[in-house]
């Protein structure tokens, strides 16, 4: 994934906003890193209204980010809510083992208010075939290996990033995972479109691939979802939602932000 940006929201009249409205509430505001981006200004992101931040944690079952152990560290000394991410290999080995892997090296939860549950990226192959030579049904099967397997280790359901396309053509448009899993959704553009099935909003919208405090000097612009002001530009707003997050249901908080590479 990309360095990026993302911000929190209440659901509530986001069905019925208009661009305008979408445009003009605020949220707050957040970005995911990985080894690709080894400096990371904390600081200056904060200052900037960022105050939470995914990190890559592992990759498959045989790469853990060099990175990850500084970042996660430096994260939480500049104040952000921070959380870890797996990029998936389903090809490679089981959704089990991968869980099981990404748990034991960054990716769990805690109830400590500064802790996001850990998040599958699950997206387009980038050195192979796009769906990782599975079917629908046998991508399905391993989703539900890992969620399961993260959801028993650590007593919350990850966060899925995906895109609509992706998850339409490799899992068959499931609708399997809507009722437990936060949706990260990725679409560069100024509306998150069309959501997979299963959910009806976001959690997270990723909506560019550039932020302007890491090794990217790209400035990007923002766009929210529209919602309820409670989670507006306040760090105690942020740090309830990594405490009640995992026990709400996946679509009441939706919030965007933008991405880098694997």
């Amino acid at each position: 994934m990309k360095f990026s940006a993302l911000a929190i929201v209440s659901i509530l009249g986001f069905a019925a906003a208009t661009p305008a409205q979408i445009e003009k509430r605020a949220t707050v505001q957040g970005f995911d890193i990985s080894g690709y981006q080894p400096t990371v200004d904390f600081a200056g992101a904060y200052a900037s209204g960022a105050r939470f931040v995914i990190i890559k944690a592992t990759e498959g079952t045989s790469y853990i980010s060099p990175a990850f152990s500084s970042q996660y560290t430096g994260a939480t000394k500049a104040g952000f809510i921070r959380g870890g991410y797996h990029f998936a290999h389903p090809g490679s080995s089981s959704g089990a083992a991968q869980a099981t892997y990404f748990i034991a090296h960054g990716g769990g939860w805690s109830k400590d208010g500064i802790t996001l549950p850990g998040m599958l990226d699950i997206e387009y192959n980038p050195s192979g075939a796009t769906c990782f030579g599975l079917s629908a049904s046998a991508m399905v099967a391993w989703i539900k290996d890992f969620v399961n397997t993260y959801h028993t280790k650590t007593g919350v359901y990850p966060m899925i990033y995906t895109t609509t396309n992706w998850w339409t053509q490799c899992t068959g448009n499931s609708a399997a995972f809507g009722s437990t899993c936060p949706l990260v959704l990725a679409r560069y553009s100024t509306s998150p479109g069309t959501m997979p099935a299963g959910w009806a909003f976001q959690t997270i919208w990723q909506n560019n691939d550039a932020y302007k405090n890491g090794m990217d000097r790209r400035e990007i612009t923002i766009r929210y979802c529209a919602g309820n002001d409670r989670f507006v530009h306040t760090v105690d707003s942020t740090a309830t939602l990594a405490l009640s997050f995992p026990s709400l249901e996946p679509n009441r908080h939706p919030f965007p932000f933008t991405r880098r590479v694997p």
